[in-house]
């Protein structure tokens, strides 16, 4: 499991260089191949491999006949970039992803479990701000999380 946010800095090939504590975990897991794709909150969502050809099958078996499925589809498998961790533990970013969620230098890469997030710095902390002087009550509560106790 990926947990935890890092500070992480691009450099002028826009290369990102994983987190240390997660080379590891991605080699054993992966042997270093991840998928990068767009969330639709405009950040990038990093996947290791097998991960990623678990979501992949669950998005093509989706109707193509529904709109939204459809629309899904487009953004996640459209995007999907795989990429491999170098020698040095980094990962090349492809411009059309880096441009797609306005990184630049500075950025911040979030553990989700399965998955990492990548977010400009600036937005992730504009976001999150946000998130948290957002009223419970302005959001829907899907019941998955009714029973929730944290």
């Amino acid at each position: 499991m990926f947990r935890g946010v890092n500070n992480i800095t691009l450099d002028a090939k826009g290369r990102m260089a994983m987190p240390t504590r997660y080379r590891e975990r991605l080699q054993e897991r992966c042997e270093g191949q991840l998928v990068i794709t767009v969330d639709r909150d405009h950040c990038l969502l990093l996947y290791p491999l097998p991960e990623w050809e678990e979501i992949e099958r669950k998005l093509v078996r989706l109707p193509s006949l529904n709109k939204q499925a459809r629309r899904l589809q487009r953004l996640l498998i459209g995007h999907a970039t795989e990429c491999q961790l170098d020698g040095n533990g980094r990962v090349l970013l492809p411009p059309p992803l880096r441009e797609f969620a306005s990184l630049n230098r500075q950025a911040v890469l979030i553990g989700q479990g399965n998955k990492f997030e990548l977010w400009d710095e600036q937005v992730w902390t504009e976001r999150r701000d946000v998130w948290l002087v957002e009223e419970d009550d302005e959001l829907e509560m899907p019941d998955e999380l009714g029973s929730l106790s944290l």
